[in-house]
């Protein structure tokens, strides 16, 4: 096989969380344009629909699953009727927001270890038997699992200094734990032919965040050695080959997409 077509997937269908989002969004188009057909998951139909027909409008496969991924009775009720599933990007996290006064942050850590940590485990489960599917007839299956930066070292405290935009605890401690669930699942999915990684973006700013909070934008820059945030686009390349069989003799592996942060 060209080393080109390694990287196509037409004919693959990948089920992909939080697709609406900063890095959903750029996933999807980089995944869509690679040839495979989308099911784009979140919570807000109306910025699905949205999605879906704007790569519809290009020429793409896609269609829509509304639903939370950590409401494991409505995942599973959709994993079970899924012929066949060939990746699996689990790229949705929440309870990140700024919480309500008198809110019970222990009630958010446990929100987002479930959402993030819990449901990816869970969810794997339930997929298996589509999963299975696509091994029979591709000869291997991927599950992607989105990371962060922040699973391998802590925020510092001065690059978000009067952003209000500091990384929670929960959120890192989520994304460390996602880590080794993905080592774990690399090797006890291995004999059955489907690959788990896991890929950790860096700052990636939003456009508003841009223009909002240019001090915090200058802040990441000055940290990072590339000298400026990632963005978003640069993220479809690291998760178009992690999905293909570009990387099917890649397994267990966190890929950084972060500029050299965590090589400070």
């Amino acid at each position: 096989m060209p080393h080109a077509d390694r990287f196509a997937l037409t004919g693959r269908t990948v089920f992909l969380s939080g697709a609406a989002g900063h890095l959903g969004r750029a996933m999807a188009i980089a995944l869509a344009e690679a040839g495979a057909h989308l099911i784009l998951n979140g919570r807000t139909a109306e910025t699905l629909d949205a999605l879906a027909a704007e790569l519809k409008a290009q020429g793409h496969s896609a269609e829509v699953a509304v639903f939370d991924v950590g409401d494991l009775g409505a995942s599973r009720q959709f994993f079970a009727g899924l012929k066949r599933l060939d990746v699996m990007i689990n790229n949705a996290v929440s309870g990140l927001g700024p919480q309500a006064p008198g809110a019970d942050p222990a009630q958010a850590f446990r929100g987002t270890l479930e959402s993030g940590l819990v449901a990816v485990h869970e969810n794997v489960v339930a997929a298996m038997p589509a999963f299975d599917a696509a091994v029979t007839a591709a000869g291997e299956a991927s599950i992607i699992n989105v990371t962060s930066i922040y699973a391998h070292t802590s925020p510092d405290p001065k690059v978000y200094e009067g952003s209000g935009m500091m990384s929670p605890p929960q959120y890192g401690a989520t994304k460390a734990g996602l880590v080794q669930l993905t080592r774990y699942l690399a090797v006890t999915l291995a004999p059955r032919g489907i690959r788990a990684n896991s890929l950790s973006p860096g700052i990636f700013p939003w456009d508003r965040v841009a223009i909002d909070k240019p001090g915090f934008v200058a802040s990441v820059s000055a940290r990072s050695p590339m000298g400026r945030p990632g963005l978003a686009e640069e993220i479809g390349g690291p998760t178009v080959f992690l999905a293909s069989k570009a990387s099917s003799y890649v397994t267990g592996s966190d890929l950084r997409v972060d500029g050299g942060w965590t090589a400070i």
